[in-house]
């Protein structure tokens, strides 16, 4: 089943604020729906939205449309909505820029355009788990691991599969898996409602843990290397994941246990020199002031609540991509690691 689909002229999507309590596919026919679901977390994980960004251009396109002419300063001015809709993440205005570049063809064009981000979206997931998984017996020397990771990366987070969490299934599918180890991913429990979800249904072993518990454990062995996923990646290869993932990092690093970022291409944004240069979305203080409806802390009070953090590139193992593995503590850079061909 598909996170994000194009379905009789509207986009479909699983509603993830429902999981996993409930699995509920939402039908989008209007922009303002599809940015609430965005902003909301329906829809979410940084390929994911930038399919999300794509196939509301197309949307836009078609609504923007009478008879054959396309008016397009109106699409424009709608898709400059849809891309500021979260800023953290690049995919999504990505995903709406590309598709605007055939705009001027019309509203099918446009709609060629993403379902081809959707489709080439799929095939990078399956080339992205080929290659962290032999990067992780490469560089472990196992052939069956332990692996700890944060937020969800699996196929709720793109259109199938995953990225981080692909990995992950393309090792348990070869049989070198030996556990998972999510972490639950506060304030929201990306973790403990989504990734536990899709390890379960995969058949995966795996144990949930609290979040605070992650780098100490990492300093007692538990697992063989870390995977998070990316909304951002500077280009001296500094990342911005999910608030936690520094903390991994640093934990990682005093471990001697690889640390590996798994992104597609479309997420490494050349145009931002360095992680200082990435805005970090701040969800305000409802998220962490209550949760399911139940408040948790004292009315009045505020939060410091940063959806992300930034991890500095000299702490990461490798950075894989569809087509390329990086290795900056080796001293290589995006700029200058070449590309390779999609796996398989």
């Amino acid at each position: 089943m598909r996170t994000i689909d194009w379905t009789d002229g509207a986009i479909e999507l699983i509603d993830q604020t429902l999981l996993p309590h409930r699995l509920e596919v939402h039908r989008v026919t209007e922009l303002h729906e599809l940015i609430a679901d965005i902003q909301r977390l329906a829809v979410r994980g940084a390929p994911a939205l930038g399919v999300a960004g794509a196939l509301g251009t197309a949307l836009i396109a078609r609504a923007h449309t009478t008879g054959d002419i396309l008016d397009i300063p109106a699409a424009q001015r709608d898709a400059a909505l849809l891309r500021e809709a979260r800023p953290t993440a690049v995919n999504l205005s990505w995903g709406v820029d590309r598709a605007l570049t055939r705009l001027s063809e019309g509203a099918e064009a446009v709609l060629a355009e993403a379902l081809a981000i959707r489709d080439e979206d799929i095939a990078a997931c399956v080339s992205m788990g080929l290659r962290g998984a032999d990067l992780t017996r490469e560089l472990t020397g196992k052939q069956s691991v332990n692996i700890m990771t944060i937020c969800n990366t699996g196929s709720l987070a793109t259109v199938e599969r995953g990225t981080a969490l692909g990995v992950i299934q393309t090792l348990f599918e070869q049989g070198s898996l030996t556990e998972a180890f999510p972490l639950e991913t506060r304030p929201l429990l990306q973790g403990a409602r989504l990734t536990a979800w899709e390890l379960q249904r995969m058949g995966a072993p795996f144990r949930l843990l609290i979040d605070s518990a992650g780098p100490f454990l990492l300093s007692r062995g538990i697992a063989d290397a870390v995977f998070i996923g990316a909304d951002r990646i500077a280009a001296n290869g500094d990342t911005a994941n999910k608030v936690g993932s520094f903390s991994l990092a640093l934990a990682a690093k005093h471990a001697g246990v690889p640390f590996f970022v798994v992104a597609p291409e479309s997420t490494v944004d050349m145009r931002t020199a360095s992680g200082a240069d990435i805005e970090i979305e701040d969800r305000g203080t409802d998220e962490v002031a209550g949760f399911g409806g139940m408040r948790t802390a004292p009315e009045g009070i505020t939060a410091v609540n940063p959806a992300f953090d930034v991890t500095p590139h000299e702490l990461i193992t490798a950075i894989i991509t569809e087509r390329r593995v990086v290795r900056p503590q080796l001293g290589e850079t995006l700029a200058d690691t070449p590309f390779g061909p999609l796996l398989p």
